[in-house]
């Protein structure tokens, strides 16, 4: 509460004053203005304003003008609206800060009609003192659109992936350990059965995996955070639950990790995602990276110059079969070389969400983590 605020009176209490100076009850005053009790009592708590008419009936008991009534009226009515205009200002700011409502639905923050115990809870959430600061988290922006903004529903999805992390315990992360864990990682690849195995497979490099559920309109695949210099996490949306998307987003967010950068991806995968040209550099070594791991550049290479642009389903199946790999990821490899259609063997992207759940600690889908 503000200064203003608190020296914010009604002209009750001034009613109060010339009462107490007379030693007259409020009783005393209704019989002397020829009013009922109760409307006295409702002036004297600023639950009925002073009008014209009361305030020539009060300065004539008090021996006042009545203009001081008026003006002690307006002024105290001009300060409630003062009030709730900032009021109104502050809820404002919340809304700009974070998706409040969102939040909420998904148990983030607790619901309250109190105004003081939600900016509380917000800026508890957002890890900001002051309504007047702007959160941040230790990573670079990077969206499909424009790379240099992070909105509040991604940058709230990304505190929820920090708080969760925060739960997890792995053993030390070394950038060495990491490199030498990524041939068990592709192992995986080859069934959507396996992607249940990632979250030991990554802790056992000292990196930390969650999974949160997109917020709406956030658009966000996924992110490298770090909790600190040492401490990396991936955190994944599974906005599409399909295995491409995962195994391509997990390489492409490693690469961040390996490289130690700070970064928050939307729209990695799928019709909507970025092009190549468009994307920071960082960005597009980090896919340049994830497509290496995935698939060796040369082997796809030649695959497509034979079979374009006729690619059957049945050379992709056996592609993958040669190179130990789900032909989903095949599938979607050729879509983000733009050699097919996304139309195309959409069968074999099969989803993979729910066996990454029963090992990932998840928020979204029902399931909800209590912190």
């Amino acid at each position: 509460m503000t200064k203003a605020e608190m020296e914010l009176f009604p002209p009750g209490e001034f009613i109060r004053d010339e009462l107490e100076a007379r030693n007259w009850t409020q009783e005393d005053l209704a019989e002397i203005l020829g009013r009922p009790l109760r409307t006295v009592n409702q002036i004297i708590a600023g639950k009925k304003a002073i009008t014209p008419q009361t305030a020539q009936e009060l300065a004539a008991a008090f021996g006042t003008s009545a203009e001081l009534w008026l003006n002690l009226e307006n002024a105290y009515r001009l300060g409630l609206e003062r009030h709730e205009q900032s009021s109104v200002a502050r809820r404002a700011r919340l809304f700009e800060l974070a998706p409040v409502k969102d939040m909420i639905k998904r148990r983030w923050i607790g619901e309250t009609h109190d105004a003081q115990e939600m900016e509380q809870a917000v800026m508890s959430f957002l890890e900001i003192s002051s309504l007047d600061e702007s959160p941040s988290l230790e990573h670079a922006a990077r969206k499909s659109t424009s790379y240099t903004f992070t909105s509040p529903a991604q940058l709230a999805w990304c505190f929820r992936a920090k708080q969760l992390a925060r739960t997890l315990q792995v053993g030390p992360f070394s950038s060495d350990k990491a490199s030498k864990m990524l041939p068990e990682l592709h192992a995986l690849t080859v069934s959507e059965s396996l992607v249940q195995k990632v979250p030991p497979v990554l802790a056992s490099a000292g990196i930390r995996f969650v999974v949160v559920e997109h917020l709406p309109r956030s658009r966000i695949d996924g992110a490298t955070l770090w909790l600190d210099d040492e401490s990396p996490v991936i955190a994944m949306s599974m906005r599409y639950d399909r295995i491409d998307g995962f195994w391509h987003t997990l390489a492409h967010e490693l690469s961040h990790v390996l490289h130690g950068d700070r970064s928050v991806d939307v729209d990695l995968v799928g019709a909507q995602r970025a092009d190549v040209t468009d994307k920071p550099e960082i960005e597009q070594r980090a896919d340049e990276d994830a497509c290496n791991f995935l698939i060796a550049p040369a082997k796809l290479d030649s695959f497509i110059m034979r079979h374009r642009p006729r690619f059957s389903k049945a050379k992709i199946v056996q592609f993958a079969n040669l190179h130990q790999i789900h032909p989903g990821i095949v599938v979607g490899q050729l879509q983000f070389r733009k050699a097919i259609l996304y139309s195309h063997s959409r069968e074999m992207l099969a989803p993979v969400r729910d066996n990454l759940t029963n090992t990932a600690l998840t928020d979204g889908w029902g399931h909800y983590t209590s912190l």
